[in-house]
């Protein structure tokens, strides 16, 4: 079964324009430099001719991931979503219930994810935990450093 990637229409349009940016920019960009390392001679011993062929490899890479979310993309209307609890979209103070720490998430989609600034994915381990829970409601949650308890603090939405 094919499981649908969340996200939103800025999300989306996003990662489209990161596969147009690779495409069209950066693999003609390889492309070109991997033709002057061929003209280079022996491409046994020719390092920046493999270089750029890993280079291309992992640009190709890149891009059949980003079409593969696109392909399974779900776009999420924000407006049709419950308000009193943790879903798609919303910010959620929680207070770890090891040591007492709150830390604040917000729960986004393919595309839109950045770790440093609390915006994680709602496909992650902890998003998948606290999906559907209220305020008071605690998750255990299964980590990779072993189980988490969350308490659901506050849950917010951007206007």
């Amino acid at each position: 079964m094919v499981e649908s990637v969340p996200m939103t229409r800025e999300g989306y349009n996003k990662i489209k324009a990161e596969i147009e940016h690779l495409e069209n920019e950066v693999m003609p960009e390889i492309a070109d430099k991997i033709a002057t390392a061929r003209e280079e001679g022996d491409l046994k011993e020719n390092a920046e001719y493999h270089a750029q062929r890993e280079s291309q490899g992992k640009t190709q890479a890149r891009i059949n991931l980003l079409k593969d979310k696109i392909a399974r993309a779900s776009i999420v209307d924000m407006s049709e979503l419950p308000r009193d609890e943790v879903v798609f979209g919303c910010t959620v103070t929680v207070e770890d219930q090891a040591d007492g720490m709150e830390e604040q998430f917000t729960f986004v989609g393919a595309g839109e994810d950045d770790y440093k600034s609390g915006k994680i994915l709602v496909t992650s381990p902890i998003g998948k935990g606290l999906l559907g829970k209220k305020v008071g409601q605690t998750a255990e949650i299964d980590v990779p450093a072993g189980k988490m308890t969350l308490k659901v603090v506050k849950i917010e939405f951007a206007e």
